[in-house]
């Protein structure tokens, strides 16, 4: 009898299982795991691999438009006015090139891109921080910032032409004008998104001030004010498109907008869709070269992104 309630005493559970009832097994696979989060292997991607994820596809896309719209056109489907072969824009680029004014052009308008947007990081980045950290200052300039961003670009030109003239300074005036919003919501967007506990932390270790906006808040804020810059840059593009498009001058120079332009009045189908490609060209070449590895390098930093 005392031996079946020994054997009951032993089979009925008098305390929880705790840490140390685990078995060996059970703990080295908790280790590997918790060794496995803490060891992220961050591996450079072989160009081969890049080549065919990254390049491949939007190059195949590119050839797939091409023949659909080769086809189209050995179709008839309008006239040929409408639209030109890609052989006809191919000969209206070889010729431009032949002249050595192809990369003029584009340089004309890529470096006042480059500049105006410049510009604006330069102003819409503390007009940012100041709109973010400063509640007076953000009821009164919030709302219009974010009205300006949504005003088209183009209804500045007018006025911007009346104030100071047909010149670069009406070009660079009209990019900010289209950008700076774009920047400043963008990086209080980004500063509103940053947790209270990183504000806290700073303070607890000194970074108060413009010490904690450099060290804690615009770290923290990144994303956000990327993406801003992200948009930022392609307003300035749209706004210096419409500027050289209706403000066209010889004074000027030769631009992508005043390309598209010519084209128009000479009834240079060719020439227009070159310009369109152009343009086109030049936003996705910035998007790649620019933007694309900052938003790896912030992803990558934060251990968002395994693979480059």
């Amino acid at each position: 009898m005392a031996s079946t309630d020994i054997t009951s005493d032993r089979k009925r559970p008098d305390r929880a299982a705790g840490p140390g009832d685990a078995k060996p097994d059970d703990l080295a696979g908790l280790e590997a795991g918790l060794d496995a989060l803490d060891a992220v292997q961050i591996r450079r991607t072989p160009v081969r691999e890049v080549l065919l994820s990254k390049v491949l596809p939007p190059v195949v896309a590119g050839a797939l438009v091409l023949v659909i719209w080769e086809l189209l056109v050995r179709a008839q489907i309008t006239e040929v006015y409408k639209l030109p072969p890609p052989s006809a824009v191919w000969d209206s680029a070889r010729e431009m090139w032949l002249k050595g004014t192809l990369l003029e052009v584009v340089w004309t308008s890529v470096s006042r891109g480059l500049l105006g947007f410049l510009l604006a990081v330069a102003i819409g980045t503390p007009l940012g921080l100041l709109v973010s950290r400063v509640k007076l200052v953000r009821a009164a300039i919030g709302p219009i910032l974010s009205g300006l961003q949504s005003l088209p670009s183009v209804a500045w030109v007018a006025p911007a032409v009346i104030w100071l003239g047909l010149n670069n300074q009406m070009m660079f005036a009209v990019i900010l004008l289209g950008a700076v919003p774009s920047i400043a919501n963008g990086l209080v967007s980004g500063v509103d998104q940053v947790p209270p506990l990183f504000l806290r932390a700073g303070r607890t270790l000194g970074a108060t001030g413009l010490r904690g906006t450099w060290h804690i808040v615009l770290p923290a804020a990144l994303p956000g004010y990327l993406a801003g810059l992200k948009q930022g840059w392609a307003f300035s593009w749209r706004s210096l498109m419409a500027a050289e498009i209706i403000a066209s001058s010889p004074d000027l120079g030769l631009g992508l907008g005043q390309l598209l332009e010519n084209g128009r009045s000479n009834f240079d189908l060719p020439g227009i869709f070159l310009s369109i490609l152009l343009i086109l060209f030049v936003g996705i070449a910035i998007d790649l070269l620019v933007f694309s590895p900052l938003e790896r390098w912030v992803l990558r930093s934060r251990g968002l992104l395994v693979k480059n």
